[in-house]
């Protein structure tokens, strides 16, 4: 069992329902509110994040890349669990996952809302495809320098905004705001993840944009991302008058870190900045939802 979950990666979680988090707060603040929503919303993304992790273990453990990884162990990689095991795990994750977007479309809409209930259905499906696609195949997405994209779409723009349309059944324009801000702070935990791995996957021709960029450039790029995310979430909180503490208090941080990376120069430096990033992001979703609670 400590196996398994180790290959679910647990510190990767929080940073998975960052978005979720932001969406339904920014729901409670338009007057909007329903915990089983809010519940299943979270599983779901869980789930998501799991089955993304177990795909990622088994597309990089059976085409060697995990081989002289720096960072946290791989289990298919190492041996502990076998392919046949992992490629099991994320057949029954992705099952299980399905039920409970499933469940969280029918209490959100109903049977009266057949057509938003499959648009949602299909993103489901699609979200699914995407978490298993990053590493797996011989077309896997992650090795073709897309993974930032499909990242910023699926954990900033789906589960914030698709989160908040879950309760409220509209779109405000606004929230694309907070959505950039996750979507990129999420984006700069992958970046990170990548600078870490360069060599490796330049050795296994997994062609991330870091490995395409440059360590240096690569560099530039992750300072504009975080920079961007900032100044986003500042914008939406002066347009909605919404308390700036949050975005101001995880600024600190993630000033701390920026000047750590800029003067990184060894791939391990890179390993415990991750951890950084993505709880600071989890942190601005966390005094987000406190901020609109009892402000």
């Amino acid at each position: 069992m400590k196996h398994w979950i180790q290959a679910a990666r647990l510190r990767t979680l929080p940073l998975s329902i960052s978005g979720i988090i932001v969406g339904s707060a920014y729901a409670y603040y338009q007057g909007f509110f329903n915990l089983e929503i809010t519940i299943l919303a979270l599983l779901t993304t869980l789930g998501l994040q799991i089955l993304s992790n177990y795909a990622n273990d088994y597309g990089d453990g059976v085409k060697g890349t995990d081989a002289n990884r720096i960072g946290e162990k791989r289990l298919v990689g190492s041996g502990i669990i076998s392919s046949s095991q992992m490629k099991k795990a994320v057949i029954i994750t992705a099952i299980i996952t399905f039920i409970i977007a499933l469940s969280l479309i029918y209490v959100a809409f109903g049977k009266e809302n057949f057509g938003l209930s499959l648009i949602f259905i299909l993103l489901g499906i699609g979200s699914i495809g995407a978490a298993i696609k990053y590493t797996v195949g011989s077309n896997a997405y992650g090795y073709s320098g897309f993974g930032d994209v499909f990242v910023f779409v699926f954990f900033g723009l789906v589960s914030v905004l698709g989160s908040n349309f879950l309760f409220t059944k509209t779109f405000d324009w606004y929230l694309i705001l907070p959505a950039i801000s996750i979507g990129l702070l999420s984006v700069a935990v992958l970046n990170l993840n990548n600078m870490r791995d360069i060599e490796n996957d330049k050795t296994s021709g997994k062609n991330t944009l870091v490995v395409k960029l440059g360590l240096k450039k690569a560099k530039i790029y992750h300072e504009i991302i975080i920079a961007i995310a900032s100044i986003s979430f500042l914008i939406f909180c002066l347009i909605t008058k919404i308390s700036l503490l949050p975005i101001l208090v995880v600024n600190i941080s993630l000033i701390i870190h920026l000047n750590k990376i800029k003067k990184s120069n060894s791939y391990e430096d890179f390993d415990p900045e991750l951890k950084k990033v993505a709880l600071s992001t989890f942190a601005l979703s966390l005094l987000f939802w406190l901020t609109i609670y009892f402000l």
